[in-house]
């Protein structure tokens, strides 16, 4: 996980329609940004539902929400449209940005160890700084979480 204090890494990811997103555009605003294992999964699914949910007080606090899967920009569609989720998903297949996060970890599930994205979430700050970092995130209570820590 990054340091609270350091730059965030810069990005650029297609969302769930296929549009470029760079941190920097974002510059001037508080970012949310979480990384998830997998679009449809019970957790993932309450995750962001949850931001959802929040995005109106969200947005009125300033701030955007981007989460961040290594799913397809079709899988986002598909995981958008069935919830109607307000906020938007990046893809990250290759892995780039889950690695430059340092999220991409091993992990042991039923006494098997894989490597797979770690829950993961960022506060980051109106130029970049990492403010908020914690990968100890419960899913049902990070969106509620999030919105108080702004």
């Amino acid at each position: 996980m990054l340091e609270v204090g350091t730059k965030a890494p810069a990005f650029e990811l297609p969302d769930q329609n296929g549009v470029i997103h760079s941190l920097d555009q974002y510059k001037g605003q508080k970012v949310i940004l979480y990384f998830y294992p997998k679009d449809n999964t019970a957790g993932c699914t309450k995750q962001a539902c949850g931001f959802s949910e929040r995005y109106p007080q969200i947005r009125e606090k300033g701030a955007v929400v981007l989460g961040v899967s290594k799913d397809t920009v079709a899988s986002h569609k598909k995981f958008e449209e069935k919830y109607g989720l307000a906020f938007t998903l990046l893809a990250d297949p290759e892995r780039k940005v889950i690695e430059a996060y340092d999220v991409w970890k091993e992990k042991k599930n039923y006494g098997k160890v894989s490597m797979g994205v770690v829950r993961t979430t960022y506060l980051i700050d109106e130029e970049g700084i990492i403010i908020k970092a914690n990968d100890k995130v419960k899913a049902a209570d990070d969106p509620e979480k999030m919105l108080n820590e702004l």
